[in-house]
């Protein structure tokens, strides 16, 4: 409600019915996976942490009966030990600032040979943090058209791309378009991988970027969310909100507004065009 986003977009986002959707804003599903935890996170632009809730264990009533004089005070020094530990550990996880993570965003259709918009969100918490590098590998025979910001000089070949982020705060968004082969099979999945390399204390972490990880070649514009033939009013606001954040990347917004202005529109294997149905 905040951030005035649907539930249909946060759906189509993560990949659920509206029903799920309804279900998590009602509290009916007392768990949630971490991929679609992730998704659901990125889609309302905040950090995972923020969307979790952690319950506490319910502590016990009865007080367990007293311990023989020699086994109490054996038990005793056990229990300070393993505290000194914990509390030692909980000391350390707090001054060590927890790895970033990176979550992806795809669309889930595409046709082949039309420029697709990918999305990588890190939330970075504080100020000053150390900079990062984030690493993408796009499916087998995909091009890469552009991104912003820009990819490390040199990194875009093989399928392989780059980009050295430097220290700072606040959430960082590295967008870019990348073209399927124009041969794909319909109904075949193209599958995407990657991960991010955060340097601390003296080392280097690497994490999944997780999110989505596949996008299915359809015969579908990426900005018709259900599949249904048709770009909607509630599907041609995010699209417009996308290709405006990613304008210059190669995203079609003419084209996008077309297909919205008529009832609907099919792909012709052809001509690999979309034909619209006025």
């Amino acid at each position: 409600e905040e951030k005035k986003l649907t539930q249909l977009y946060v759906a189509s986002v993560v990949g659920v019915t509206t029903d799920t959707i309804s279900r998590w804003e009602n509290n009916r599903y007392p768990t949630i996976k971490r991929e679609n935890a992730e998704k659901l996170a990125a889609a309302l632009d905040v950090a995972l942490a923020d969307i979790e809730r952690r319950e506490e264990p319910p502590v016990a009533e009865e007080e367990p009966p007293p311990l023989a004089p020699k086994t109490g005070r054996r038990f005793l020094l056990a229990f300070l030990a393993i505290a000194v530990v914990v509390v030692a550990g909980i000391i350390v996880a707090r001054l060590s600032p927890p790895p970033l993570a990176a979550v992806r965003w795809l669309p889930r259709f595409t046709p082949p040979g039309e420029a697709v918009p990918v999305q990588i969100k890190v939330n970075r918490r504080g100020s000053g943090q150390e900079g990062f590098i984030i690493r993408e590998r796009l499916p087998s025979g995909w091009r890469f058209v552009n991104a912003s910001p820009p990819v490390a000089p040199g990194e875009t070949r093989g399928g392989e791309l780059k980009w050295l982020i430097a220290g700072g705060s606040g959430q960082v968004v590295v967008s870019y378009t990348a073209l399927p082969p124009p041969a794909s099979p319909l109904n075949s999945t193209a599958s995407f991988s990657g991960n991010i390399v955060v340097h601390t204390g003296g080392m280097s972490h690497a994490e999944e970027t997780g999110g989505s990880r596949s996008i299915t070649i359809a015969p579908f514009h990426w900005a018709d969310t259900n599949g249904d033939g048709r770009i909607d009013d509630n599907e041609i606001m995010p699209a417009y909100y996308l290709t405006e954040e990613m304008r210059g990347l190669g995203l079609d917004w003419k084209g996008i507004e077309t297909i919205w202005s008529a009832r609907g529109y099919r792909w012709d294997p052809d001509t690999r065009r979309f034909e619209l149905h006025n």
